[in-house]
């Protein structure tokens, strides 16, 4: 037990490293620019992200928070504040309000006027104005098919940019201010702000026919968070054994090379991060990628006494369920866990073996972060896979 509450305080450090009111306020106390004409957010991490620029500028500046479903603790109310709640990872008809919304006070801006714009992920189903043509149901369609088949995040959004008037740039084509500031946080592999949210927040195209003044900056990412992990499991006297972004492509792809790692490595923590995928069976149960990937390390490690961890969703939450993700160590593998891989129900399977991980929202979003502790060497166990 003594294990699993350090893989919690180590994953926490990392979190609380990239919060989204801190990493915003942190960014604007380097740099804090003009006084912005309005605050616009958008993104799991919206309401602290928010809350960090008010904290800063003046707090009757209009400011518009785009989020996800119960996201929004922590903005606080207030008359110069409007949010709007919307459904993530398949937009629903509050994602078409936002999308609404947000172009319209984009296009409020004025000759003299300078916006500040905060980005985080889950805004490409959150924050959606569709072109002519393309119905609500078609994207809906494209997501649920997209997701199914195990497609990662830049390929998604690649998809969806094709859908939107207002992601890749688009956005700006209503703008008329003087100029645009955006903070990001990354929730995407290489942090490209193209790739964030489907590229709400990036600059005009180039041969757009108007070319606003837009800057971008990645404030948070998954490195920083990996980095504050190191720092919290050394400052306790553990050794780090690895860091690194590496958890991309199929989720038993990704367990494997961990496995692999952690095998043959000498005794510490070890540290991944990144978004693996999960393609599902036709009537999936209830999971997550974080969730799978902690099963397939159990049955990897199970009996190993020397060996567990901790897999977790940063922004608190793991594919359609209230889980962030999930514990394993040598018990938590049961024959029964093949099933819960095979149908995608790694939710209830961790929930009766006490090896959920609940977290709720967090304030922040840059992928995810896998713990794994190793206390001893030992020669892996034969027949595992």
């Amino acid at each position: 037990m003594a294990d699993r509450e350090n893989l919690e305080r180590f994953w926490r450090a990392g979190v609380a490293a990239v919060d989204g009111e801190a990493a915003t306020r942190r960014a604007l106390a380097a740099r804090r620019g003009p006084d912005p004409a309005m605050i616009l957010a958008v993104g799991k991490a919206a309401a602290a992200m928010a809350a960090g620029a008010r904290a800063v500028f003046d707090p009757a500046t209009p400011t518009l928070v785009l989020t996800k479903h119960d996201h929004a603790e922590g903005i606080g109310a207030h008359p110069a504040v409007t949010v709007i709640e919307a459904g993530h990872p398949v937009p629903d008809a509050a994602s078409f309000a936002a999308g609404a919304a947000l172009t319209d006070w984009v296009g409020r801006a004025g000759g003299d006027d300078d916006v500040l714009l905060l980005v985080s992920g889950g805004a490409s189903a959150l924050v959606e104005k569709l072109r002519a043509g393309v119905t609500a149901a078609d994207l809906e369609a494209e997501t649920r098919s997209l997701l199914a088949a195990g497609a990662d995040i830049a390929a998604i959004n690649a998809r969806r940019r094709t859908f939107s008037t207002i992601k890749g740039g688009g956005l700006w084509a209503g703008f008329h201010g003087r100029a645009a500031r955006v903070l990001a946080i990354s929730d995407v592999e290489g942090d490209g702000i193209g790739t964030i949210g489907s590229g709400i927040g990036a600059p005009p195209p180039a041969g757009a026919a108007e070319r606003a003044d837009v800057t971008a900056e990645i404030i948070a990412s998954n490195a920083h968070a990996r980095r504050a992990v190191a720092e919290a499991a050394e400052a306790a006297g553990l050794t780090v054994a690895a860091a690194a972004e590496t958890l991309y492509g199929p989720v038993e792809d990704a367990g494997a090379r961990i496995a692999a790692a952690v095998e043959a490595g000498p005794a510490g923590l070890y540290i991944f991060g990144g978004e693996p995928t999960v393609t599902l069976p036709e009537t999936p149960g209830r999971g997550g990628r974080n969730q799978a990937l902690a099963l397939l390390l159990a049955r990897r490690f199970a009996g190993r006494s020397e060996i567990q961890g901790l897999v977790g969703g940063t922004d608190g939450t793991d594919g359609p369920t209230d889980a962030a993700g999930g514990f394993f160590d040598q018990a938590t593998w049961t024959p029964a866990g093949e099933a819960a891989l095979a149908t995608a129900s790694a939710y209830d399977y961790l929930t009766l073996r006490d090896a959920l991980f609940r977290t709720g929202p967090t304030g922040t979003n840059v992928m995810d972060l896998a713990l794994v502790l190793k206390t001893a060497n030992s020669a892996p166990t034969p027949g595992r896979d």
